[in-house]
C-alpha cells in the first residue's frame, strides 16, 4: 500500500496557480559529514540529558518491525507494515513517573526507528535518523529508555521515510495514566482510537479531478487524491468495533489522528466535551461540540456520556468522501443493533471543536514574554527541477531550510505564517510551546500544544523555552509535505549530532 503520486502535469499546474515558479535547485538528500572544526567545543547528543530508572518503577515492552498481511475490512486486505503483528502496534499502557524501556527488532527488509510524539525525553531517545540515531537496519535491535513524567495521550510511530512507513501501519498509541487516580474515575471506560486512511484501488483517483478541487479551495487535495479507505484502529465501516456503554455512562475517548487528512467527527448533539490536546488538559471552561476537527498527528481527549438506552453512533463528516467507513457505533450491549449506517447531521453552520478552541490549564507563560530568539517561518508551496512539487520552509527545502538556533534557557518567539494553499500540522520535537496568537488576534485563554494545524492565509505566534538540549525537528506533519521538503530543525549551539542523513544507514527522517 503506497502513497499515490499526482501526476507532473497536476503538479506543475497547481505550482503554477499556488505559488509561481519558484525552482529550488539546491535540495540535497544527503548532508555531510560533521567536521572536526564544526564540533569543537560543543557536546554530543549522545551525552545529553540522559535518563536512569534508579528506584522507579520499570516497564519493558517489545516491538518488532515486521510486515503482516492485515484486514481492514472483509472485503480490503493490504499489506501492512507493522509493529508486532497489528494495525495498531501494540497499546503501550505506563503510569506516570515510570521508566519505560522498548527494545525495537527490526524484521523489515528496510530500516526502520521509533519516535516517541509528543514526549518531552532525552534527543538521544527520539527516534530520528541521521538526526539523533542510525536507523535500525534489518535484524538488528534498538533500545529505548525514559522517564515517563507527563500523564496524558501519546503515541509512537517510525520516523525513517515516514511517509512511506507510518502510512504502511508502523505506528502505536502510548498512554501515560496520571498517579493520582481520581480523574480517571470520572470515567467508566478509557478507550483509544486511532485514524487513518489507506489506499486499496491503486487505480482510486488516478485522473484530474483534484486538481477542481484546488482551484476552488481545497487545501487537502492532494491527500484525498490519493486515498479511497478510511480506518479506526486498522478497521474500517463494518469491521470497526463496537463501543459497548448504557445510558448515562462517561467514556474517555482519546482520539490520535496518524493520517495525512483532517477529520472531523460527528457526535450525538451535547454528549461530548474536549477534556485534552496533545497531552495538556484544557483549562475549566470547557466547550461542548458536537463536532471535533482532528489534524494530522494531532491527539484530542474528549468525554463522551451516552445519551440514551439506544444505539447512537459517532463518525467522520458526512460531507466527506468515504465518511462512512469512520463510524463508531456506541450499543447498550455487544449483540444490540448498531446504527452506523444512519445518516449523522451534516456540520454545516455549526460549531467545530479544533485543537485551537480551547485554552490549556497549565501554561508555559502567564504573559507574552520577551524573546531571545524570533523565527519568522513562511510555509509555501514550490517546484524543484526534476523532483516535481516541494513544500518549504522561508522559501527552502530541508536540509537547506534555515534552523532555528538557540541556546539553553532562550525563550523562542516562532511567527508562522502559511502563505500557500494546501494544510500544513506542524509538530514540534522534544518542547511544548503556547499559542498566543492568531492572526494577529490575542487568545484570552493561551493554549499549550506541539502541533499547530495552520492552514492557508492562517498566522500564528507560538513561544517555547529552550530547555531539552539536542537536535530536534520542527516539520509538517503531513509526512508526504515533509519528505518533500517542509522540515526543519531547532538547533541547540553548544551540542551537536554525530549522525547523518544518508550514509551507509540510509538514514532518512
Amino acid at each position: 500500500m503506497y502513497r499515490k503520486i499526482i501526476g507532473l502535469i497536476l503538479i506543475g499546474a497547481l505550482a503554477v496557480i499556488w505559488s509561481g515558479f519558484y525552482f529550488n535547485s539546491d535540495f540535497g538528500i544527503f548532508q555531510s559529514e560533521t567536521s572536526d572544526d564544526d564540533i569543537d567545543g560543543r557536546t554530543s547528543i549522545l551525552e545529553v540529558s540522559a535518563q536512569e530508572a534508579g528506584d522507579r518503577p520499570v516497564r519493558t515492552f517489545d516491538l518488532t518491525a515486521q510486515e503482516t498481511e492485515w484486514e481492514i475490512d472483509q472485503e480490503k486486505t493490504v499489506d501492512a507494515w507493522t509493529y508486532n503483528g497489528s494495525v495498531p502496534g501494540e497499546a503501550l499502557r505506563v503510569k506516570e513517573g515510570d521508566f519505560v524501556r522498548v527494545h525495537l527488532k527490526n524484521e523489515l527488509n528496510v530500516p526502520v526507528t521509533i519516535h516517541w510524539h509528543g514526549m518531552i525525553l532525552p534527543n538521544r531517545m527520539d527516534g530520528v535518523p541521521g538526526l539523533t540515531q542510525d536507523a535500525v537496519q534489518p535484524g538488528e535491535s534498538f533500545t529505548y529508555e525514559f522517564i515517563a513524567n507527563d500523564a496524558g495521550t501519546y503515541w509512537y510511530h517510525s520516523h525513517q521515510h515516514s511517509s512511506e512507513q507510518v502510512d504502511k501501519g508502523l505506528y502505536g498509541s502510548l498512554i501515560i495514566e496520571e498517579k493520582q487516580t481520581e480523574k480517571q474515575n470520572d470515567f467508566d471506560q478509557d478507550k483509544v482510537f486511532i485514524l487513518d486512511e489507506w489506499t486499496t484501488d491503486q487505480a482510486q483517483n488516478q485522473g484530474m479531478g483534484g486538481m477542481m478541487g484546488a482551484v476552488s479551495g481545497d487545501a487537502e487535495v492532494d491527500t484525498k487524491q490519493a486515498y479511497d479507505t478510511f480506518t479506526i484502529n486498522g478497521k474500517s465501516g463494518q469491521a470497526i468495533e463496537s463501543l459497548v456503554m448504557t445510558e448515562g455512562q462517561t467514556a474517555r475517548m482519546r482520539f490520535v489522528n496518524a493520517g495525512y487528512q483532517q477529520h472531523q467527527l460527528v457526535f450525538p448533539k451535547g454528549s461530548m466535551e474536549v477534556i485534552a490536546n496533545d497531552g495538556e488538559e484544557v483549562d475549566g471552561s470547557k466547550g461542548s461540540s458536537n463536532v471535533l476537527e482532528i489534524a494530522p498527528g494531532e491527539r484530542i481527549d474528549i468525554a463522551f456520556t451516552k445519551p440514551d438506552s439506544g444505539s447512537v453512533v459517532i463518525g467522520e463528516n458526512p460531507d466527506v468522501e468515504n465518511a462512512e467507513d469512520m463510524q463508531i457505533p456506541v450499543v447498550s450491549r455487544e449483540d444490540s443493533d448498531d446504527t452506523r449506517d444512519n445518516d449523522l447531521a451534516a456540520i454545516s453552520g455549526q460549531s467545530v471543536a479544533k485543537g485551537t478552541s480551547y485554552g490549556s490549564e497549565n501554561l508555559i507563560f502567564e504573559e507574552p514574554p520577551e524573546p531571545d530568539v524570533t523565527y519568522n517561518m513562511d510555509l509555501s508551496m514550490g517546484m524543484n527541477m526534476g523532483e516535481g512539487m516541494t513544500f518549504q520552509i522561508n522559501q527552502k527545502v530541508f536540509p537547506d531550510t534555515p534552523p532555528i538556533q538557540v541556546e539553553e534557557g532562550d525563550i523562542v518567539k516562532v511567527n508562522i505564517q502559511n502563505s500557500g494553499r494546501m494544510n500544513h500540522p506542524m509538530h514540534l520535537h522534544g518542547h511544548r510551546f503556547q499559542v498566543m496568537s492568531k492572526n494577529g488576534n490575542q487568545y484570552d485563554e493561551p493554549i499549550v500544544k506541539d502541533l499547530i494545524h495552520v492552514k492557508p492565509g492562517e498566522e500564528y505566534e507560538i513561544y517555547f523555552k529552550a530547555n531539552n538540549k539536542g537536535e530536534w525537528l520542527f516539520h509538517c506533519h503531513d509526512n508526504n509535505h515533509a519528505d518533500q521538503g517542509m522540515v526543519t530543525i531547532v538547533d541547540y549551539k553548544d551540542v551537536y549530532s554525530p549522525f547523518k542523513i544518508g550514509g551507509d544507514h540510509q538514514n532518512q527522517p
